[in-house]
C-alpha cells in the first residue's frame, strides 16, 4: 500500500498539490496517494487527526489553516518558529507532529530559477500579513542591502521590523504605511497581498520602478494579475507565484521523502495548464 499524503484547506477544490506531489513521484520513482481535504473553519484539528488515523504520512496546509497548523504541531523547524506558520505537517511520530514552513524556500528558489539576484538590492515588500511573515527570515539571510515592508496598517509593518530586525545587521528593515513608500526605484517589488486575488492592485507609484526592477506577485493565474500586468506596463520584468508555489512542494516532498525532485517538468505542465 502507498504512503498516504494529502493537503488540507477551505477552499481546497482548486489545489494542484495532488498534481504536483503524483509528478514529483513519477520523477523519482516512488509510490504515494495523495489526497485533498476540506475542513470547517474550527475543525481543522479533528481533520487531520481523522487523516492520522487513516495512516496518513504527512499533509501540506493552505489557506485558513497555517496558523493552526502551528498551534497543533508538537515540534517546529527553525523556519516555521520564525514564521509562527505551518504549512507542512509531518506524521513520521504521530506523538509528536513535525510542523515546517516551505514558503520562503519556495520564494527564494523561484527567485534564483528566474535569476533574480537578491544580495545588496532593494527590496519593497507589500503586505505585513502571514504570506510575509513566511518568507522573511529567508530574503533576509540573502543579504539584500534593504526591505522595506509596506502595509496598510504600518504598526503590522513596524512591527515585523522589531521582531526580524534581532540578530541581524546585514540588511536595512524598514516599515512604512503602503500610502508613503519611497519615491525611488526598488530592484525588486514582492505583492504579499492578496489583492490580485480580488483583481485590486495597491496603491503604487510608477517611481517605484526603475530599468531593472522586477515585480513579483505571490499569485498567479491564467491570465497575469493585475499587479504583474501594472509592472510590465511601466517596464518592469513580471513574476508570479507559480514557481514557488511548485518549490515549497518540492522542499516538503524532500522532508517526507528524503528526495528532491526535479521541478522543471511540473512547472511547465502547470503553466500550460493554467493557460489553456
Amino acid at each position: 500500500m502507498s504512503a498516504l499524503f494529502a493537503v488540507i484547506g477551505n477552499p481546497i477544490e482548486h489545489s494542484r498539490s495532488p498534481l504536483i506531489h503524483q509528478t514529483f513521484a513519477e520523477e523519482v520513482g516512488i509510490e504515494l496517494t495523495y489526497e485533498r481535504i476540506w475542513a470547517p473553519v474550527g475543525g481543522f484539528s479533528e481533520a487531520v487527526k481523522t487523516f492520522i488515523d487513516r495512516g496518513g504520512r504527512g499533509m501540506n496546509v493552505t489557506v485558513p489553516f497555517k496558523v493552526d497548523a502551528f498551534e497543533l504541531a508538537d515540534q517546529h523547524t527553525a523556519r516555521a518558529q520564525r514564521a509562527m506558520a505551518v504549512n507542512t505537517l509531518d506524521f513520521a511520530n504521530p506523538e509528536q507532529i513535525l510542523g515546517d514552513n516551505t514558503d520562503g524556500v519556495g520564494l527564494i528558489r523561484d527567485l534564483a530559477f528566474h535569476d533574480v539576484p537578491l544580495t545588496g538590492r532593494r527590496i519593497l515588500i507589500l503586505g505585513a500579513g502571514g504570506a510575509t511573515r513566511g518568507v522573511l527570515a529567508p530574503l533576509l539571510a540573502q543579504k539584500p542591502a534593504e526591505i522595506l515592508i509596506a502595509n496598510r496598517s504600518p504598526e503590522r509593518a513596524y512591527g515585523l521590523v522589531e521582531e526580524f530586525s534581532a540578530n541581524q545587521d546585514e540588511t536595512t528593515l524598514r516599515g512604512c504605511p503602503i500610502t508613503d513608500i519611497d519615491a525611488q526605484p526598488f530592484d525588486l517589488i514582492i505583492n504579499a497581498t492578496p489583492a490580485s486575488l480580488s483583481n485590486s492592485l495597491p496603491p503604487l507609484a510608477a517611481n517605484v520602478l526603475g530599468a531593472q526592477s522586477v515585480v513579483y506577485d505571490m499569485a498567479y493565474g491564467a491570465e497575469p494579475t493585475v499587479f504583474a500586468r501594472w509592472g510590465a506596463e511601466h517596464g518592469a520584468r513580471a513574476l508570479d507565484g507559480l514557481g514557488m508555489l511548485v518549490e515549497q512542494a518540492a522542499e516538503s516532498f524532500k522532508r517526507w521523502h528524503g528526495i528532491e525532485p526535479p521541478t522543471a517538468r511540473i512547472r511547465a505542465l502547470l503553466r500550460e495548464q493554467i493557460e489553456q
